[in-house]
């Protein structure tokens, strides 16, 4: 009997898709059945050599060895999945396989995994693709029936090629580029050291920035608080608060009644769930892809990782049968609910749709959902639905009256009626009160009448040309305030805006990264220390690292420039389009760094530059200040304060231990450690115990041992 063989991406697509298509006999790294063979990758099993295995000389970092351009590019197989990668060659070598079909994510890093996978087997079987953007049932067997053919995606894999190798000659080049001139590992990537250098210029804005006094006057006429223009200068405020105090009356020179529609938003594509949940949540960009592909794998909603806010042409009709059938489900009666035209635009989705729930959602028990597959099912729903609702109403009132001689302004929006705005509330619940109440509400609390009271309760009041006498005025100050530091969601936001300005309109896509690789970027960041997440537990902000500082500062604005990488952003898409030439595209990229290796100049003071910071560990349990680490142990660092872990601490010492980073960390959050054999200097037997931190009333460390612990 022949066969085909279907190559997904990870085991529990293989699962669904097997489960489908009839393939159900379980062997080893693979499933069979009804003329199919089912097997699977673990993401990428294949990967790009590193220097050394092209020539031991690259073993050693030397600037003189620099560039690298290995052609032909090598690849090896990952040390963790070479059983799955034999399994897949045997496979596909067997002669009762005859052709295979490539069930891979739907995108350029899936083409990437499963055609590396099949030239690096040294397969020459035709292949078709599935290209499917639902993990369901129907979508799984109408993409069986649709397969295409694979000459289809050609331009696509040239595309992921001249991804993987720029990231790799730019991140290998450079990084050793630096590291060498600098002394010390400096991690450098195409896409991550420009998104580090709009954080830490988000940074060198705010440490630069020096509060100014700013003033208003204010005047009440009729129980509405109007304002003055920002003045700098006091004298001049006051000049202008004893000129209003003397006029004592105000005249009304224009009264404004504007109603105006809100739009309901877009559908989700992955950076917008990403921000939103992040805004709504506190969810990291990770983490809300990481939940929104174990939906997808459940087949809760459709494809995550697209770039798309809108659905094909033709979905109309099925996406009012969703909703319909979600309205019941969320308890929403709204007449005339949907209004689907602004969702559909076949010619703005490209290889998927937006995110959107999938008819499953009916039959699924949410209680058997994880906490943040619940929240990310509830905004995707909740987008859907909204987007399909009525326009919000909005009334905005803006009043200007003239007292003194200066221009006094005072503006209102007021909720008319919610529209969309209702149903996203009545699913996720009410977020804070809506900026367009905040004037009303405000009022309310303070036994105020609103602007809109006051029209519609006593409209000869305002009348234009009226003169009104005021109920009261003062001096207020403020202090200007810097730009707030980048959140994921306004991170990702300026990621996917970067180099907008100059890349033409017609472009496709700006930005810093992809929707699929820009959460990853993040962590990366994270993870090599050169930014850290600080705040509570809804807002954090991303903060760079003196180790970040120190690189960006180092790193020339080819290498940094946010705008340049979106440029070449764009031109792997072209690449993709079949608008420029893969080999053009690395062209471009070798001349990049072959110029970067000639021309670069050490900055001046790296000595002082490149020193690490001292960096918090952990807070003081005495005062309560940060705990910084130095090199005789870690210390308080305030100088009032006694408390210290010595790295040679005689408690320690009689326990055959001493003093690490590990073990202070631990110390200062949990107020004690796990010591595994602990030995006795005394009898030189082993043993297992537990540090527990104390500190004297003079605010010194203590310790004691606790042998009551259960061994872990």
């Amino acid at each position: 009997m022949n066969f085909k063989l279907v190559v997904t991406e990870k085991p529990s697509v293989a699962e669904s898709i097997s489960k489908v298509i009839g393939a159900t006999e379980r062997k080893d790294g693979y499933l069979e059945g009804n003329g199919y063979i089912v097997s699977w990758c673990f993401g990428h099993l294949i990967e790009l050599a590193q220097p050394q295995e092209y020539d031991t000389k690259y073993e050693k970092w030397r600037k003189e060895d620099l560039p690298i351009f290995p052609v032909p590019f090598r690849y090896v197989i990952t040390e963790s999945t070479k059983k799955q990668f034999r399994i897949l060659k045997e496979l596909m070598d067997r002669k009762n396989v005859i052709s295979l079909i490539e069930a891979t994510d739907a995108g350029r890093e899936g083409e990437l995994i499963f055609r590396l996978v099949y030239h690096q087997a040294k397969c020459q079987k035709p292949f078709e693709r599935l290209w499917i953007s639902s993990m369901e049932d129907k979508a799984i067997k109408e993409g069986f029936r649709n397969l295409r053919p694979s000459s289809e995606y050609d331009a696509l894999y040239e595309a992921a090629l001249c991804r993987e190798r720029a990231d790799w000659i730019v991140g290998i080049n450079a990084t050793r580029l630096f590291s060498t001139l600098y002394g010390q590992t400096l991690n450098v990537g195409r896409v991550m050291t420009p998104t580090l250098g709009m954080i830490v210029g988000r940074e060198a804005e705010i440490n630069a920035f020096r509060p100014e006094p700013f003033y208003n006057v204010e005047i009440s006429v009729a129980g509405i608080p109007l304002t003055s223009e920002r003045i700098k200068d006091r004298q001049e405020a006051e000049r202008i608060l004893s000129e209003v105090r003397n006029d004592g009356n105000a005249v009304v020179k224009n009264i404004k009644t504007i109603n105006r529609t809100e739009k309901p938003p877009l559908l989700y594509d992955l950076t917008s769930l990403q921000r939103d949940a992040n805004t709504y949540y506190g969810f990291t960009a990770q983490e809300t892809l990481d939940e929104a592909q174990s939906l997808y794998e459940k087949k809760l909603i459709t494809y995550p990782r697209t770039d798309s806010c809108y659905l094909t042409d033709d979905m109309g009709d099925s996406t009012i049968e969703l909703a319909l059938r979600l309205e019941e489900e969320f308890g929403i009666m709204e007449e005339e609910l949907f209004h689907e035209d602004g969702i559909l635009d076949s010619s703005k989705v490209s290889d998927h749709h937006a995110i959107i729930p999938t008819d499953n959602v009916y039959d699924e028990d949410f209680g058997e959902l994880s906490a943040g597959e619940q929240k990310i099912l509830s905004l995707v729903t909740a987008r859907l639905l909204s987007s399909l609702g009525e326009p919000a109403r909005i009334t905005e009132y803006d009043l200007t009256v003239t007292c003194g001689g200066q221009t006094f302004n005072a503006k209102s929006k007021v909720t008319a009626d919610p529209g969309w705005r209702a149903i996203e509330d009545h699913i996720l619940g009410k977020k804070g009160e809506k900026e367009s109440d905040e004037e009303e509400d405000d009022a309310n609390a303070s036994g105020k009448k609103s602007i809109k009271e006051i029209f519609s309760e006593a409209p000869g009041i305002l009348q234009e040309g009226r003169t009104i006498h005021l109920d009261g005025q003062k001096l207020k100050e403020g202090m200007t305030t810097p730009k707030k530091r980048f959140t994921e969601s306004s991170l990702l936001s300026a990621m996917e805006r970067a180099g907008a300005d100059k890349i033409p309109d017609e472009a496709e896509r700006k930005g810093l990264g992809t929707p699929a690789t820009r959460a990853g970027i993040i962590e990366k960041l994270v993870r090599i220390g050169f930014i850290e997440r600080k705040g509570d537990k809804k807002t954090k902000y991303l903060v760079p690292t003196h180790k970040g500082i120190a690189l960006i500062t180092v790193i020339p604005e080819v290498i940094q420039s946010p705008e340049m990488t979106a440029e070449w952003e764009q031109k792997l898409l072209e690449v993709e389009k079949q608008k420029l030439e893969a080999k053009e595209f690395m062209k471009g990229i070798e001349e990049m760094i072959s110029g970067l290796i000639d021309t670069y100049k050490v900055v001046e003071d790296t000595p002082a530059l490149m020193k690490p910071g001292h960096e918090p560990i952990g807070k003081c349990p005495s005062c309560g200040s940060d705990v910084v680490e130095k090199s005789n142990g870690f210390f308080c660092i305030n100088r009032d304060c006694r408390f210290a872990l010595w790295r040679n601490n005689r408690f320690l010492e009689s326990l055959s231990k001493k003093m690490t980073k590990e073990i202070a960390v631990s110390l200062l959050k949990d107020g004690k450690c796990r010591l595994k054999k602990c030995r006795s200097i005394k009898t030189g037997k082993t043993y297992d115990t537990t540090l527990v931190l104390a500190a004297k009333d003079d605010g010194q460390a203590s310790f004691i041992l606790d042998f009551d612990k259960k061994k872990r």
